[in-house]
């Protein structure tokens, strides 16, 4: 179901002179919509659109971009001359010439290529068609968060002009009024509007009827609504105010009660704040005199580092003159150890040689005892026995 938002007007959903106001547009081009093709350009809630229909339209197709919008006016208004469709007014998707009557009412200034909107409405316009669009007076509403771009009375005028040949304008103002309506009904009107300046920046709203061709009559329009009864509009509206004040009366007890319970809170909360502030004070006093003390430990700490690193630097050139006694020491061990591997290597030489020589002697004796063995086995020969006595053989030692 569609809501009313601030902006879009939905039938029993808004103060009845806002409806009033929006539906006398609608009253003031009904005039022109009967056995005519009427397109209602940003219908809204359609409620207008039926208008146009019970006037006596041949046909009246009422677009708008938004979709809950075309769904609130397919479900609430119906007529066989009646249809709505989703579209966008800038690019309006029907035949040139197609209608002989365009209506849109306050949908321009909510439109960002409103000048392409006043060209779709001319094309879409039957050569003996009228353009009806009305807008708020900006210096009267001032800025809506909801509009685009707003108008002063002279720019409305200039911009439609530079579109349609033909322009009409008209004041609209919710006006206060009084009528004498006979008991019986009757078809005869009969109006009086007591004449005065028109008044355009005082105007509430700006309506305009565009054509291609010259038009015939400017007359003042009166729209007398059914709930017309200012008095009694004023007596439920203030009946609506007394009830909305008792409403807020009552808001501002339980607000006061609300106040009292937030001041006695507040009270408590700033004697525990109070209390808070002074153990605050007694912790600052506190975490000065440690900041006092971490100062002067750093500073203790900073003599003691300069003396460790004194110490380290002295140790260090110790280490230093030890290492370098340690390499030479090494290069000394080394050079000896390359010494004694050599007078190793040359007594395992000698070794090698004596057992050598051990051997040849071990073999020279072997020999001679054979030898010696031999000599006495030939000293003993009685061969050589028998020749020393007859002075034949060799001369042998005695040993």
């Amino acid at each position: 179901m569609s809501e009313f938002t601030g902006e879009r007007v939905i039938p029993g959903q808004v103060d009845i002179d806002l409806f009033n106001e929006h539906m006398a547009r609608y009253a003031f081009a009904a005039r022109l919509a009967r056995g005519k093709r009427a397109l209602d350009a940003g219908c809204g809630a359609g409620y207008g659109s039926g208008e146009l229909a019970r006037a006596g339209a041949l046909s009246v197709m009422g677009i708008d971009s938004a979709a809950d919008a075309i769904e609130y006016a397919r479900t609430h208004y119906q007529a066989p001359n009646l249809a709505f469709e989703q579209a966008s007014c800038s690019a309006l998707p029907f035949a040139d010439g197609g209608f002989d009557l365009v209506v849109a009412f306050e949908v321009i200034e909510h439109l960002d290529d409103w000048r392409g909107f006043l060209a779709e409405a001319r094309r879409t316009l039957a050569p003996n068609g009228q353009f009806i669009v009305s807008t708020p007076n900006k210096l009267y509403y001032g800025e809506n968060p909801f509009h685009v771009h707003e108008f002063e009375f002279a720019e409305f005028r200039e911009e439609l002009r530079a579109v349609f040949p033909h322009v009409s304008l008209y004041l609209e103002n919710h006006v206060e009024g009084v009528t004498f309506r006979p008991h019986e009904a009757d078809n005869t009107v009969e109006v009086r509007v007591d004449p005065g300046d028109a008044a355009p920046e005082e105007s509430h709203f700006f309506v305009a009827v565009c054509a291609h061709r010259p038009q015939l009559g400017n007359p003042t329009f009166v729209y007398v609504p059914r709930a017309g009864n200012v008095l009694r509009e004023r007596e439920r509206h203030i009946a609506l105010l007394e009830a909305e004040l008792a409403q807020k009366n009552a808001w501002l007890e339980t607000a006061k009660s609300n106040l009292a319970a937030l001041q006695d809170e507040h009270e408590k909360q700033t004697e525990a704040l109070e209390r808070s502030n002074r153990w605050a004070d007694e912790l600052n006093a506190e975490i000065a005199e440690r900041r006092a003390r971490v100062v002067q430990l750093q500073e203790e700490l900073r003599a003691t580092t300069e003396g460790y690193t004194a110490r380290v630097a002295s140790l260090e050139e110790d280490v230093r003159e030890k290492i370098e006694w340690a390499d030479k020491l090494n290069a000394e061990v080394a050079r000896q150890t390359g010494e004694l591997a050599k007078a190793v290597s040359a007594l395992h030489e000698t070794e090698k040689e004596l057992e050598n020589r051990t051997a040849w002697a071990h073999g020279l004796d072997a020999e001679l005892r054979v030898a010696k063995d031999q000599l006495t086995l030939y000293r003993e020969s009685r061969w050589v026995k028998l020749g020393r006595k007859v002075g034949m053989g060799p001369a042998f030692p005695a040993s």
